[in-house]
């Protein structure tokens, strides 16, 4: 294997900022740390890729899974995620998430999300997806959820002075303090480069006592993924090179309904239209050409609101049989009022794409959706080292492997993650932030510096969706694997924006086809076709870190018992 590069090639800092806690992304989690992290009294900076609203968590239309009705509880929650997670959760973290979740949602709508409500009461009005066993998904604006949160969060940010936001900057790397004695060497902020005007423009640094990685996703090392353009897994990849472990990377979701846009070619590649499970929810069933049920009768009792694992892997063999690139989600018995109540978002959607889901079945596809894993955490976002939990340095939200999600994460549990741990370093942070210290220049200058040419992206694609996708085996990655391996040499171009991007994804995939390699069996949204049953034998974790001569090493660590 190639040596990868322990830093990114950037030039240095042109200008410096400092606050206690910088948090990098803008999403559910990202935005909630920045509001807890204030709360415990310390001074906070927001970095986001973008603009502060386009990150994924706007693209949610789902809602957010709690134990809010009356039939509901945590236990049943609990019962739930961990039949999706395939027996790998974190059974303490799911019990932290389902019982602190329903008390997050009161507080966000307290903050003034306008959650929609049953028949006009102060009910939440609550409905079902994959793999629940009861309604418990609260949902806004029918199926405008996600931009209802991001608009509350926003609106709470932006009213306190005390926050400085940083817009259109792309985290490069991690800055360190220096070591004492074994431990590993604290974090002291971290380099960014920001673009647009203004005296910050360029690389810079933020000296900061706690980093918070609130990146999101790494869709955008695939094909064909739900994910915004911003998701090439930066977050991951700064965290590898920064010395943290990683876990759970092999376990990425894919969504059984984005909507086909017609074939191959530009159409199909990048971010696709999401058609929300919730519409399964209220009735609608998936169906092939010729009208009949894709999801057999005699299959899972959940039949089209199975854990999306198992409906990916249906609606892929049926594919696979007839000869096809797409199924149909035939949503016309729910009627125009109900479509057009609940889900105004995708109607209009789809009908920009000439698709009247009220009279017409809606074309829809797998598509790269969710990373289960991610950078491994403690039960209150403290990143794990090789050596120990690294001062000063956390996660939350998708970007994170809190545990929770185990080998397939179970429905609309990912914005109620991302409030939950978010709200939990926040109430950690006065007793583990580390002091102020300055970075250390001399170990940093001593790591192996690299980049990518900008069009390794989109061959990082193509490589991943034909090796890794939905369906894996050893053949295809090894082709994945090798073809990585051929990227990675290429000659690097000047440092920009796109060539870090790539190298980030390069990275991430690299790990991700490492871990997805080593398990050798089929277990939630990871599938290996040369090896179809689950395997007590990998029934744990595969841990992935970047060593100090740049190769990444991975370890498997069985179920805490």
């Amino acid at each position: 294997m190639n040596r990868l590069a322990g830093r990114l090639v950037a030039p240095s800092p042109g200008w410096t900022r400092t606050a206690d806690v910088v948090v990098v992304g803008s999403g559910v989690a990202g935005l909630a740390a920045v509001l807890h992290a204030r709360s415990a009294g310390l001074s906070v900076m927001v970095v986001t890729k973008a603009l502060l609203d386009t990150g994924s968590t706007r693209w949610a239309q789902g809602g957010i899974a709690a134990a809010l009705g009356p039939e509901d509880d945590p236990e049943q929650h609990l019962r739930d995620t961990l039949t999706a997670g395939v027996g790998i959760c974190d059974e303490a973290a799911v019990r932290l998430l389902v019982t602190e979740g329903p008390g997050r949602v009161r507080e966000l709508a307290a903050l003034g999300a306008a959650f929609d409500r049953a028949d006009g009461s102060a009910d939440f009005a609550l409905t079902r997806e994959g793999g629940h066993s009861r309604n418990r998904v609260v949902h806004a604006g029918g199926d405008a959820t996600g931009l209802e949160v991001e608009r509350a969060l926003i609106a709470a940010v932006r009213a306190d002075p005390e926050v400085e936001v940083i817009e259109h900057a792309l985290v490069l790397d991690l800055l360190r303090a220096p070591a004492v004695g074994g431990a590993p060497a604290p974090v002291a902020g971290l380099t960014l480069h920001v673009l647009g005007e203004g005296s910050r423009d360029g690389v810079g640094a933020v000296l900061a006592r706690a980093v918070i990685l609130a990146t999101g996703g790494l869709g955008q090392i695939f094909a064909s993924t739900t994910n915004p353009p911003v998701s090439t897994g930066d977050g991951v990849a700064l965290a590898l090179r920064g010395g943290a472990e990683v876990a759970d990377l092999e376990f990425v979701q894919f969504h059984p309904t984005a909507l086909w846009l017609g074939g191959t070619g530009e159409k199909a590649h990048g971010q696709q239209p999401l058609v929300s499970e919730a519409v399964r929810g209220e009735g609608a069933v998936l169906i092939d050409e010729s009208g009949a049920r894709v999801m057999p009768e005699d299959g899972h009792p959940l039949r089209d609101l199975a854990p999306r694992d198992i409906v990916t892997k249906q609606m892929s063999r049926v594919m696979s049989r007839t000869g096809t690139d797409h199924l149909f989600l035939d949503a016309r018995a729910l009627g125009a009022d109900v479509l057009l109540a609940r889900f105004p978002t995708i109607v209009a959607t789809c009908r920009s794409h000439g698709i009247d889901p009220v009279t017409d079945p809606i074309p829809v596809t797998p598509a790269a959706h969710y990373a289960s894993g991610g950078v491994k955490t403690d039960a209150n976002g403290q990143v794990a080292g090789p050596r120990g939990p690294i001062p000063g340095l956390y996660a939350c939200g998708e970007v994170a492997c809190t545990g929770v999600h185990g080998a397939n994460r179970l429905a609309s549990n990912s914005l109620l993650e991302g409030l939950v741990f978010a709200a939990r370093i926040g109430q950690a942070l006065p007793a583990t932030i580390p002091v102020r210290r300055d970075p250390e220049t001399s170990t940093e200058a001593g790591a192996w510096r690299g980049v990518l040419p900008a069009a390794t992206l989109r061959d990082v694609t193509t490589a991943m969706t034909d090796g890794a996708g939905v369906l894996r085996s050893a053949a295809s990655l090894e082709a994945a694997a090798k073809s990585l391996e051929e990227l990675g040499r290429r000659p690097g171009e000047k440092a920009s924006t796109e060539t870090w991007e790539a190298t980030n994804a390069h990275l991430v995939a690299s790990a991700l086809v490492a871990a997805a390699t080593v398990r050798r069996e089929t277990r939630g949204c990871h599938w290996r076709e040369d090896f179809p049953d689950a395997d007590e034998a990998f029934r744990g974790h595969l841990v992935t870190h970047l060593t100090e001569d740049g190769m990444l090493a991975t370890d498997y660590r069985p179920v805490a018992s």
